[in-house]
């Protein structure tokens, strides 16, 4: 298997973090999104990053991939059986990758994508903004939803937990932390997740990437 994209990006490190949590055997090729490559656009055509190739078969977007590895290989689930379980997982993904990443990204784009990668001068009253209005209800409401087990669904790793703590990993290079007064039981679970080995490998790599 072959998965693309860049680590920086919260869907490509959500990916990842799957992949390694379930101990599977992949090679993971940097593609920045909107690459226009023949190649690449043959596997995700609008350029999407991470797309994964597995012998003859190819896709792109992350869930898709994640649908597809879970159906393949179902040793190690991050989707539980349970129906319910598994409804409230989906749900924190869907969360993660749209009100949650919608917040995240304007703050990460205009301190560091923007400015450090595009050469396009931050909004930094945008990012701000995110940080003061858009990001404490949800810290709220994530506080509220952390049980004693520190997993948000079943008492143990689900794909919820990666898809929000993949989103949540961005805030750090920017500058922005979780207050542990506020919000104790988030500012615990965020430090938890973030030193099981699989996301202490996956950061380092990027704070390489980062140069930091």
């Amino acid at each position: 298997m072959i998965l693309y994209g860049v680590g920086a990006s919260p869907y490509v490190r959500k990916t990842l973090l799957v992949l390694k949590e379930k101990g599977l055997d992949f090679e993971h090729r940097m593609v920045m999104p909107g690459d226009k490559s023949p190649e690449y656009r043959a596997i995700s055509p609008f350029g999407k990053i991470p797309a994964l190739t597995d012998g003859d078969f190819s896709i792109c977007d992350s869930t898709a991939i994640i649908t597809y590895v879970e159906a393949k290989f179902p040793a190690k689930p991050l989707l539980p059986a349970d129906p319910a379980e598994r409804a409230r997982v989906i749900w924190y993904e869907e969360f993660g990758d749209t009100i949650l990443a919608a917040q995240v990204g304007i703050i990460f784009f205009n301190r560091l994508v923007g400015p450090r990668f595009m050469g396009v001068p931050g909004d930094e009253a945008a990012a701000q903004k995110a940080v003061d209005e858009g990001l404490p209800p949800i810290f709220a409401y994530l506080e509220s939803q952390i049980p004693a087990s520190n997993f948000l669904v079943g008492d143990r790793l689900t794909l919820a937990d990666v898809a929000v703590t993949a989103h949540l990993v961005n805030l750090g290079y920017v500058g922005v932390e979780v207050d542990a007064a506020k919000y104790p039981k988030l500012a615990a679970y965020l430090a938890t997740m973030q030193a099981r080995p699989v996301f202490v490998e996956i950061l380092a790599a990027e704070r390489a990437m980062f140069g930091g």
